[in-house]
């Protein structure tokens, strides 16, 4: 039996990739101080805590940034 590694496809067929919080801030452009100030007010993405780090799944980040788009009126 092998050990799965992160380049391999899990038993959902894909690979979700694991970002970091200076990743999201860095893909958004905002300062590491607003993502910390949303985890306070539980409105930033959905994250993870493994071991001391934090992390973002891709998928849940594409979701929660799906949600904050701005109905065009």
């Amino acid at each position: 039996m092998t050990e799965q590694s992160n380049h391999e496809p899990s038993t959902l067929g894909f690979v979700d990739e694991w970002m970091t919080p200076k990743e999201i801030c860095r893909e958004l452009q905002i300062p590491e101080q607003t993502f910390y100030q949303w985890r306070v007010k539980h409105a930033g993405p959905k994250a993870h805590r493994i071991g001391r780090h934090l992390r973002i799944s891709r998928t849940d980040f594409n979701a929660w940034l799906a949600t904050t788009e701005d109905p065009v009126v």
